[in-house]
């Protein structure tokens, strides 16, 4: 009986010789094939997912080991996923787990989280597309979410490895059409059995009541107002179906150039001051029509200037600051070192890492970010200026530092509900092209850039600097970014609200069809039960302290920064030479003509921010109010969990912040027996705690990148690079290269 197969095989990299010695042969492998079938694991098919191909007798590779071991089992692929059936015995280190995912299992790629295929010809490692004339000896497959999967065909059968391979080729990289994604085959399949998909108090922002409810959260219901002219999309299809504008502004001048060049609203601060977005109106070259926009946008511009509107200070993403190009290159290369196929590999990189990762210009562009976030954070809060972000669309780049600017500057958006209802509100009905950005239809990689998950890289510098300050942990921001790839959830699989809502049905002039209803990502038990989402929670977040109802009536309190920070006064009247400058300087951005220059000069806005930024980190942290990030260059590090999580090499057992977390909580249950339970709500907390403390000390494997390393077995190779021990000779040539390494080791 074969069982648990441990078959040597042939590696995409020249690697040592094995020590361990198959004595399998593969006519045994065939021979016992029907025997070993019985014993596999059953597929799981989800509503609606069909199988398509399959093949028996592959080895799925033990990555660590140079590729020398593998498990036997079954490779399928259906409409929604790649999967690998190994024996019941496979599945045990699942058992272990406690942090699991009820949709994707640890052996699952869904279909949108393939990155590359690459097959192995004659130890040759070349990537493969379309059709093919020959086929591999070995499948390598790269994830989005930096798994990467090594399968043996040299046992399976011609036509089942034909078949598998062109399946998974075809499945995953040809291009695809939006009705032919699995969420609609999904959703078809649940229509009538659906719950009513909880919402976890998250404002969807699909109703005009969304939107009054958050002006007057924000307190800008005073100078701003929701409006519904284009509900319907009768005015524009990429804006949503509600949004704020102005209230002076006219709903008719929404119409005029279909929602380009309206000041449209995204937040506002408790001084009074506002962060507005705009798109830039249609290039012309009549010059008729450049008079018609030219003054169109001087009544706007009018329009946002007159009391009580404060001075406004437009920003050009689109001319200076990040480029598309730039952030899907830098990724592009930063990827690449998280992308392991073998220990071999992960120790021959290893000496040469940072200056790789540097090369990539990764961190740079995260970098970038916070600092432009904290440029206007300068301007909302210690000039009393509104802010105006210009971009093309305002779709990517205005997506990513608004919600930037709103984390850092509302604590409600640190909390998780908040976080997903400003995702919902700048993201979902901002626009923004997940369809496009995450390349699901693999129709044009030229559009594929990732914005939001450096958005998410960006939150998650911010979460790793104040952790106190945030409801969610890091885990909730890595299941996030991986859910971008499960096609059951609606959240990150459309362009617009238009096209969602188009393609669910819910425009549809047949009165007898129903529309699609489909599920939320923020319905978190739907991926996890209830003992792992308290991962989800923060147990060390720091809750705003209950004020009295004399102190609710009072003026409400500046926080500890605003109090330290000289504060520029508004001006009712500025004077009419600055804004004839920035009203000339919005009209040419927007109708396209660039400039170089900021209203500002660069020496000037440097020494502000440089003020605002040391003057803040000097005094003691309110995680309540005002948050910055530290942006120097050590202070921008690499998401671990995220990035390193499936390499056993780059754990650290018993280490890692899961050890800091795990004594905290010992403290915290200390501190929490010797106090009294004042209601029921903080039993309720303190039991939430609890399972989290349970998950901590009952797993057996924690280490630096938990929960996740947990799926890993861990490799006992020496902290030396591998390319070092194969041209080491005897102890003396080691004891000559001693000094060498221990240099290497300390930079």
């Amino acid at each position: 009986m074969l069982g648990k197969g441990v078959v040597g095989g042939g590696g995409g990299t020249k690697a040592p010789k094995p020590s361990f010695v198959s004595y399998v042969r593969p006519e045994e492998i065939h021979t016992n094939e029907k025997e070993v079938t019985e014993k596999e694991v059953t597929l799981h098919l989800l509503p609606g997912e069909q199988l398509l191909c399959e093949a028996s007798t592959v080895l799925k590779y033990v990555q660590e080991d140079s590729c020398q071991r593998g498990i036997y089992g079954k490779l399928v692929c259906t409409d929604f996923k790649i999967a690998f059936l190994g024996d019941d015995e496979s599945a045990l280190d699942n058992d272990e787990t406690q942090f699991k995912n009820k949709i994707i299992g640890e052996n699952d790629i869904t279909l949108h989280c393939v990155d590359q295929i690459y097959g192995v010809f004659d130890e040759k490692k070349k990537t493969l597309f379309g059709q093919l004339k020959k086929y591999p000896e070995k499948l390598i497959i790269h994830c989005k979410d930096f798994r990467v999967f090594h399968f043996c065909l040299r046992y399976t059968k011609e036509e089942e490895v034909k078949r598998i391979v062109s399946g998974i080729i075809h499945h995953t990289l040809a291009p695809k059409l939006l009705k032919r994604l699995f969420l609609f085959s999904y959703a078809t399949a649940v229509q009538h059995n659906m719950a009513t998909n909880p919402k976890n108090h998250t404002v969807m922002f699909d109703t005009l009541e969304d939107w009054w409810w958050e002006l007057e959260r924000t307190k800008g219901s005073m100078k701003y107002k929701a409006v519904s002219v284009n509900e319907g999309y009768k005015v524009c299809e990429r804006l949503p179906a509600y949004f704020a504008v102005p209230t002076p502004l006219p709903e008719e001048n929404v119409s005029r150039f279909q929602g380009h060049g309206i000041p449209i609203w995204c937040w506002s601060y408790h001084n009074g001051c506002a962060l507005l977005k705009m798109s830039a109106l249609p290039k012309e070259q009549d010059d008729s029509i450049l008079q018609i926009q030219k003054s169109f946008l001087d009544g706007i511009y009018r329009i946002i200037h007159r009391p009580p509107y404060e001075i406004v200070k437009t920003e050009d993403l689109s001319n200076n600051f990040l480029s598309l190009p730039d952030i899907q290159t830098a990724y592009s290369k930063f990827k690449q070192l998280f992308l392991i196929d073998n220990s071999t590999e992960f120790w021959d990189t290893d000496i040469k890492w940072f200056s790789l990762l540097e090369s990539s210009n990764w961190l740079d562009i995260i970098r970038r970010c916070l600092k432009k976030a904290i440029e206007i954070i300068e301007c909302l809060e210690a000039q009393n200026m509104n802010v105006l972000l210009l971009e093309e669309n305002t779709s990517d780049l205005c997506c990513l530092i608004s919600s930037l600017v709103q984390v850092m500057m509302d604590p409600h958006c640190r909390t998780r509900a908040g976080f997903q209802s400003l995702v919902q509100k700048e993201w979902i009905m901002g626009g923004h092209c997940f369809l496009d950005r995450c390349n699901h239809l693999r129709q044009s990689d030229k559009e594929e850039v990732p914005v939001f998950l450096l958005f998410l890289d960006c939150v998650w510098q911010l979460v790793h600097q104040h952790a106190p300050a945030f409801e969610f942990t890091e885990t909730y921001l890595t299941v996030l970014s991986d859910s971008l790839y499960i096609p059951i959830f609606s959240t990150f699989f459309f362009n617009s609200p238009h096209q969602r809502e188009t393609n669910m049905g819910r425009e549809s002039q047949d009165t007898q069809s129903k529309p699609l209803s489909l599920l939320t990502v923020w319905d978190w038990s739907v991926q996890f039960e209830p003992t792992a989402q308290t991962l989800l929670q923060n147990p060390l977040y720091v809750e705003k302290p209950k004020m009295d109802k004399g102190q609710r009536k009072g003026t409400r309190f500046k926080h500890q920064r605003q109090l330290s920070l000289p504060l520029t006064q508004s001006k009712s009247s500025p004077k009419r030479g600055f804004f004839r400058e920035e009203t000339d300087h919005l009209i040419k951005n927007l109708l396209g003509k660039r400039i170089s220059k900021l209203i500002n000069s660069s020496d000037e806005l440097q020494d502000n921010f440089r003020e605002f930024y040391d003057s803040w980190h000097s005094k003691p942290t309110d995680y309540h109010g005002l948050l910055l990030p530290h942006i120097e260059g050590p202070e921008i590090r690499v998401w671990a969990q995220r990035y390193l999580r499936w390499i056993p090499e780059a754990q650290i057992l018993g280490g890692g912040t899961v050890a800091t977390m795990s004594k905290l909580l010992e403290m915290m249950e200390e501190v929490q027996s010797l106090q009294e339970k004042i209601d029921e709500r903080h039993h309720h907390q303190e039991a939430l705690q609890g399972e989290a403390r349970s998950l901590l000390r009952n797993s057996v494997r924690l280490s630096s990148l938990f929960p996740f390393a947990l799926l890993q077995r861990h490799s006992s190779k020496p902290v030396l690079p591998t390319s070092g021990w194969k041209t080491l000779g005897d102890e003396d040539d080691l004891a000559k290269r001693e000094d060498e390494f221990v240099d290497l080791g300390d930079v």
